[in-house]
């Protein structure tokens, strides 16, 4: 389906049944329609630092006049400010879901995924219960799938690298921001070992009991 965005949200109604959507909110702050109506959630979650600094690119890239230092903006994400609060509590309100026998939902890491795409990608079809048959198997249509949604193929499509998106209440954003590298521990590129350490210690800390690690 083309590009468009819905001015009111009403217009999701308008979409085909089952929906296909994405959202960076919370576990939290979605209606609690989402698990009444079984609707099958997957969340994948990235290294906190490489959130960080996927974030802080993003950030100096919404309007030609706003930049904010590395460093400042370091001190507010490990402080737990950014758009989406806490990245520990983003991460612990679907993994605690995750936890607790839900079929419904699946809690993915980045690097792992990353590492095993076979195997995530046909775990996610049995998940969104449309399994790969044995004839598209046979036929290499996993590896086909693997093709198209790779981060280079999506950010090379003209759809995803032209023009700009007209966002509810923000400046208009250059479609091409939303794709930067797609690595996995581009991270090392940014951070000082300190800052690396720190940000470590305070997540390890905050998930402290709850069996995730990164």
């Amino acid at each position: 389906m083309p590009y468009r965005q819905l001015h009111p949200l009403a217009g999701l109604e308008k979409l085909a049944s089952p929906r296909l959507l994405t959202t960076h909110m919370s576990i939290t702050l979605l209606p609690p329609s989402v698990s009444n109506l079984g609707c099958r959630v997957v969340y994948l979650c990235h290294n906190p630092n490489d959130v960080f600094v996927s974030l802080w690119h993003f950030t100096n890239k919404v309007g030609v006049d706003y930049t904010i230092p590395m460093d400042k903006a370091f001190e507010l994400f490990s402080d737990g400010l950014s758009p989406y609060g806490p990245i520990w509590e983003h991460n612990l309100g679907l993994w605690k879901k995750s936890i607790v026998g839900s079929d419904n939902v699946r809690f993915l890491k980045y690097d792992k995924m990353m590492a095993e795409l076979v195997k995530h990608v046909n775990m996610l079809a049995k998940f969104l219960c449309v399994p790969f048959t044995k004839e598209e198997v046979s036929r290499r249509v996993v590896e086909d799938v693997m093709h198209r949604c790779s981060f280079d193929k999506l950010k090379s499509l003209p759809i995803n690298s032209l023009g700009a998106i007209d966002r509810i209440g923000g400046l208009p954003m250059e479609k091409f921001a939303y794709f930067r590298t797609g690595k996995v521990g581009d991270w090392t590129n940014h951070l000082t070992e300190e800052m690396a350490n720190k940000l470590d210690s305070i997540v390890e800390e905050k998930l402290r009991g709850h069996g995730l690690t990164f």
